[in-house]
């Protein structure tokens, strides 16, 4: 048997691939045999390099091939987010229970999927298929499968089930329903909390070894928005300095990301935009609005003179986050869509900070509401250009009036 050299190389091709699977949470063979390809021509190299840099598995099947990402700490925005309720994880769980005991390519039907459910659901509360709400999360869920091919659909439209307790659809089990959860180093009943799930992946290591220290570095470089310091003694964030040209050669080398290192904040960026990522700012006016109020904040610490946090960011009391986005409105707001110069003000404030929390450019204290403005957010700031004249119809007249 001869060993093809070229999977050993990392190459352009490798990092084309190496990109498909940071991105996508697996590659199909009959639906992108082109990407499925390129991993395979260039496995060894990928596999060597997640498994060293980041710890991960790449799983390379004949159907398909995966890479296992775990983040080093879990965010909101990892969750499933067409989910509305913690009802639906929980199904989610029961079905994947339930499709244990099924073989590749058997079929089953809805209404047997619902009696099933039933039995396995844990808590006293359980399911009932007569409340809508029930319902709805079960669609919530079977669709979510069935856009990620854990589940095929045969016949019918799941969706009617919402209104009809008694549609019926036809399902068949595929493949890639065996490896759709990750395998765990022990049974999951002998973890507790979800912290020593995460631990179990370092599979007894301490956290202070250069191994673990380094895949949780570029797990975080990778699967986050940005990495910020936790003050002057983060051992994190002093491998980060005193690692920097290594580790920037290393990331520029092997994917299309520029690595920046800042006092408080390290984070990865694209010279280019490619549609495959979910990048900041995208298209939507909102991030337009975060990068106005970007520039209202830099210019507020410093004329307001406000004292920087150890981390680098600044609390604002909810009033004073609203008042600063009243300035970015009176600003800027001949340039907004008709939506935004028309919402109150408070909706504004709240999409807006949804938006920096996710982003990790913001974080607001459950307890007192004050909110932390990160360095990250002023990374990047927006202003109209000298020569910008609001058309007519952006309705510059109703501001006047305002």
């Amino acid at each position: 048997m001869q060993i093809d050299k070229r999977s050993h190389i990392f190459d352009e091709k490798a990092k084309e691939a190496a990109e498909h699977l940071l991105e996508q949470f697996w590659i199909l063979r009959d639906q992108e045999p082109e990407k499925y390809q390129l991993v395979r021509e260039r496995e060894q190299a990928l596999r060597n390099y997640f498994l060293d840099k980041m710890g991960f598995r790449l799983i390379l099947h004949r159907h398909f091939a995966k890479l296992e990402k775990v983040p080093a700490e879990p965010e909101s925005w990892m969750g499933i987010q067409s989910f509305k309720h913690t009802r639906d994880y929980v199904l989610l769980c029961c079905l994947m229970g339930y499709l244990e005991n099924k073989t590749v390519d058997e079929q089953f039907l809805l209404s047997t999927l619902c009696e099933e459910l039933q039995e396995l659901y844990p808590g006293e509360e359980g399911v009932d298929w007569t409340h809508y709400e029930h319902r709805k999360s079960l669609v919530r869920v079977l669709q979510f499968v069935s856009e990620k091919d854990i589940l095929k659909v045969v016949e019918g439209d799941v969706s009617d089930f919402s209104y009809i307790e008694s549609h019926e659809v036809l399902y068949e089990v595929p493949l890639t329903a065996r490896y759709f959860l990750r395998s765990f180093p022990k049974d999951l009943f002998q973890f507790e909390t979800m912290e020593q799930i995460l631990a179990a992946e370092t599979m007894g290591r301490e956290e202070t070894t250069g191994v673990t220290r380094r895949h949780r570095v570029y797990r975080l470089l990778f699967l986050s928005p940005g990495m910020m310091t936790r003050g002057s003694d983060d051992a994190d964030f002093l491998y980060l300095r005193n690692y920097r040209h290594r580790i920037r050669e290393d990331i520029e080398k092997h994917t299309g990301f520029q690595f920046e290192l800042y006092k408080n904040t390290a984070l990865l960026t694209l010279t280019e935009r490619k549609l495959r990522y979910n990048l900041f700012p995208d298209n939507r006016v909102i991030c337009d609005l975060a990068l106005q109020f970007a520039a209202v904040a830099r210019q507020n610490q410093v004329d307001e003179q406000i004292p920087l946090q150890q981390d680098g960011s600044i609390y604002l009391t909810k009033v004073d986050f609203l008042n600063w986005l009243k300035i970015c409105r009176e600003r800027y707001a001949a340039g907004w869509s008709k939506q935004y110069r028309e919402m109150n003000l408070t909706d504004t404030a709240r999409e807006l900070l949804e938006l920096l929390i996710e982003w990790k450019m913001a974080a607001k204290d459950a307890a007192t509401g004050v909110i932390s403005l990160y360095p990250l957010l002023v990374r990047t700031i927006g202003n109209y250009p000298g020569d910008f004249k609001p058309r007519p119809e952006e309705g510059v007249e109703s501001l006047e009036e305002e």
